[in-house]
């Protein structure tokens, strides 16, 4: 295997934990955390009950610092091997 070959091996590596790591969150933002709202609701944030506030807003607050960080990471990503833009 080449240097090339290894460098974008390892760079599809790094992309595809990313990746993982990202979809992980996502669904447990998505699909966990309401599943057990009821349960979230025994606490409260801001005066709302935990999960009603988690479905209302905070989940849509953690997928949009989601899709920065994956943008963030994935540019670093990229720059370490030499695929970024610049």
């Amino acid at each position: 295997m080449s240097a090339d070959a290894d460098a974008r091996q390892r760079h599809w590596t790094k992309t595809r934990n990313l990746t993982v790591l990202v979809l992980i969150l996502w669904f447990i933002f998505s699909i966990i955390v309401p599943w057990f709202a009821k349960d979230l609701n025994g606490a409260t944030f801001l005066g709302f009950p935990l999960g009603f506030y988690m479905i209302a807003q905070g989940s849509l607050i953690v997928f949009v610092l989601l899709i920065f960080f994956q943008n963030w990471r994935q540019d670093a990503i990229d720059d370490e091997f030499g695929f970024g833009d610049e």
